[in-house]
């Protein structure tokens, strides 16, 4: 993975020689190491710091290896010389690991310290000295023996569970690695030590010596994949971006998803109007939905919010920008279809390129993950309209995460200051009446309220929609009809010979509203 020609956050240093705000470049800073993960990298501030040693704890199976693995293979890339001292692994499973990401790491010095097959013979154990005394110096002058024939420049010791056996206690345990460390330290040399926590207690004066932590979690869920994530515990003389960040493990090695901070994103921007292409909804928006709000459809199932929401998205491609829809309840087939029938051909501009389309699947998805997606659209591909279909899929993709309002909210800061326009879609249950109850409470989220409703005329069930809220800018406080037949959208006039539409079983109050009803239901399209 290059992480020469990606974007990186990088920190620079005053001068009395403290750490400064990260701050955006495209350079590595100086003295920094590139760890071979740009989400790490930007974690970090843009890398490890040249000639220290650091500590990466996890848990077995959180990616230990993968991510040191990364770490040589930069340094090979670049021309450093690499060595992965593997205690516990053999070289050939570190060699099937490589395979199976599809990796060639030739350039990777392995070499392997685990127990001689002949020490499992009786007449090779040790009868006068603990075998613990012997075997720890044997095995640490090998590694260093071998540090001194090859001299690299960054180094793994995989892992130190086995030294801390060998050692016995803790305090020739502490000493062996404070060894360690001051042997390193004039050695032109980054040391990362992997330790996988299988120790009876967490070992906190293991963290005090080294420069730096970075510990590795998964965490169980009751249904679906794991949830990994990471958190950089201390990192000395260097700001680093805190808290937890998501990250999986796939083909081609780990991804770090760094968790989102939208105030590191201040981007002034000229709004603008996205306009629907039907001049009754725009007018009933005051104009049209404002660039950089979050705009909250909000009715029963089967309303039409996924359609209006589509609505924009094809009206903003064919104006030249871009969108994206997640769609976390209805099939993308279901969607596409239901739009040319209505004539929203999705799929010629799916196939341009300017309509990203992505069906999300509840039990493979964490939040970092999908806020890393949405900002890769914004930064790559100019988004100007995102769709979440809906919020109650979203809320319950991830039902066992805590803080997921906060981090939604944090994601429709970024959006707003990039200037992107967010719809989002949630069902109500129940569909007439006074039974209509929100599973969610966000319309504190947005700053414009769309609300559907279904109501009774003359014995048919029709459908009707209004701005009930909208923070950017005057909108009508008016109740249009929503009609969608015959291959066409189209919204009517005001209803203003009915009252209690909103409830469901409105009064009509006579005029000519009846008529305009008919008409519309008759041609939606002559409405537009």
């Amino acid at each position: 993975m290059d992480s020469k020609s990606t974007h990186t956050v990088s920190t620079a240093e005053s001068g009395n020689g403290s750490r400064v705000s990260p701050v955006a470049t495209t350079a590595k800073p100086a003295g920094l190491l590139a760890t071979g993960i740009v989400g790490l990298d930007d974690i970090l501030g843009g890398g490890l710091a040249r000639n220290h040693l650091y500590l990466i704890e996890g848990d077995p199976g959180t990616g230990k290896t993968t991510i040191a693995m990364q770490f040589l293979m930069e340094g090979a890339a670049r021309g450093q010389k690499a060595l992965y001292v593997t205690l516990s692994e053999s070289k050939t499973e570190l060699l099937e690991i490589a395979e199976a990401h599809g990796w060639m790491i030739d350039g990777i010095e392995i070499f392997e310290l685990g127990p001689d097959e002949r020490h499992l013979k009786p007449e090779a154990q040790y009868t006068v000295f603990n075998p613990a005394e012997i075997e720890l110096a044997d095995t640490t002058n090998a590694m260093l023996s071998e540090v001194e024939r090859i001299q690299p420049e960054r180094i793994i010791i995989d892992s130190l569970s086995e030294l801390r056996l060998l050692a016995r206690d803790s305090l020739r345990y502490r000493r062996q690695i404070l060894g360690l460390k001051q042997y390193f330290s004039g050695r032109n040399c980054t040391v990362l030590l992997l330790d996988d926590r299988t120790a009876e207690r967490h070992d906190l004066q293991l963290q005090s010596i080294a420069h730096g932590v970075i510990m590795m979690e998964s965490v169980e869920r009751e249904y679906g994949i794991k949830r990994r994530r990471l958190e950089v515990k201390k990192l000395r003389g260097s700001r680093f971006r805190e808290g937890f960040h998501d990250y999986c493990i796939r083909r081609g090695g780990v991804e770090v998803y760094p968790r989102l901070v939208a105030s590191e994103h201040l981007l002034a921007l000229e709004p603008t109007k996205l306009k629907s292409g039907i001049a009754a909804l725009d007018t009933l928006l005051g104009g049209g939905i404002d660039s950089g709000t979050s705009t909250l459809l909000l009715g029963p199932a089967g309303c039409g919010k996924s359609t209006i929401a589509a609505l924009y998205a094809v009206s903003e491609v064919e104006r030249g920008g871009s969108a994206a829809l997640f769609a976390f309840d209805e099939s993308l087939a279901t969607l596409l279809i239901r739009g040319k029938g209505l004539g929203l051909d999705i799929k010629k501009h799916v196939d341009s390129g300017k309509f990203s389309l992505r069906q999300v699947d509840a039990a493979e998805l964490s939040p970092g993950q999908f806020i890393h997606e949405v900002r890769q659209l914004v930064e790559k591909n100019d988004l100007k309209l995102l769709i979440i279909d809906s919020l109650n899929g979203f809320l319950n993709a991830m039902p066992d995460e805590k803080f997921l309002a906060m981090q939604l909210h944090e994601l429709l800061a970024y959006l707003s200051q990039k200037g992107v326009a967010t719809l989002m879609t949630v069902a109500q249950h129940g569909f007439v009446g006074a039974n209509i109850d929100t599973p969610v409470d966000v319309s504190y989220l947005a700053d414009t309220v769309l609300l559907f409703r279904y109501f009774e005329v003359a014995g048919e069930v029709r459908q009707a929609l209004s701005v009930i809220k909208k923070r950017s800018g005057e909108h009508e406080r008016t109740i249009r009809e929503l009609v969608m037949k015959n291959g066409a959208i189209g919204v009517g006039n005001i209803l203003t010979e009915f009252e209690g539409v909103l409830t469901g079983a409105p009064t009509y109050r006579g005029g000519t509203d009846n008529l305009r009803l008919t008409r519309l239901h008759e041609n939606p399209g002559a409405t537009t």
